[in-house]
């Protein structure tokens, strides 16, 4: 499980985005050392799944960082995301139907993977639902 923190910076929460990043990038590069050998390896991004992180969170009040707090309230208060749905895509990747999908950092909530069976070959030869540097040219910027 990865999670948010490794898709944005988070403030006041470096050492969980930081650990978060690094599960993704420890993903993408066992699913290379891996190719071959059947066996495929994926980070989730489960949401906003009610945890001890975000009880914490509304303890320590506006030192977590006022930003993180109101959302962690407002989360909190429509329930967060239920637990199901980010199980259902470890159940998804866990059968036959994510065969070929390896390296890729999939959010539960926020990625279409249930449609990821109608693209397999899309998804298995491109960087996307991946992490990687952003330069000039890849916005249509000239410079460099």
């Amino acid at each position: 499980m990865s999670g948010g923190g490794a898709a944005t910076p988070f403030p006041r929460f470096t050492a969980y985005a930081v650990s978060k990043a690094a599960v993704v990038r420890l993903t993408e590069t066992l699913a290379r050392e891996l190719v071959g050998q059947g066996i495929q390896v994926n980070a989730i991004a489960p949401g906003f799944v009610v945890t001890r992180l975000h009880q914490q969170t509304l303890a320590a009040g506006e030192r977590a960082g006022i930003d993180f707090l109101r959302r962690t309230q407002e989360e909190m208060a429509g329930g967060g995301v239920d637990s199901g749905i980010p199980a259902d895509l470890v159940a998804f990747l866990a059968s036959e139907a994510s065969d070929h999908i390896t390296g890729k950092f999939i959010s539960a909530v926020w990625d279409q993977w249930r449609e990821f069976p109608d693209h397999l070959d899309e998804i298995e030869k491109t960087d996307v639902y991946t992490l990687r540097r952003i330069v000039p040219g890849d916005r249509g910027m000239t410079w460099k």
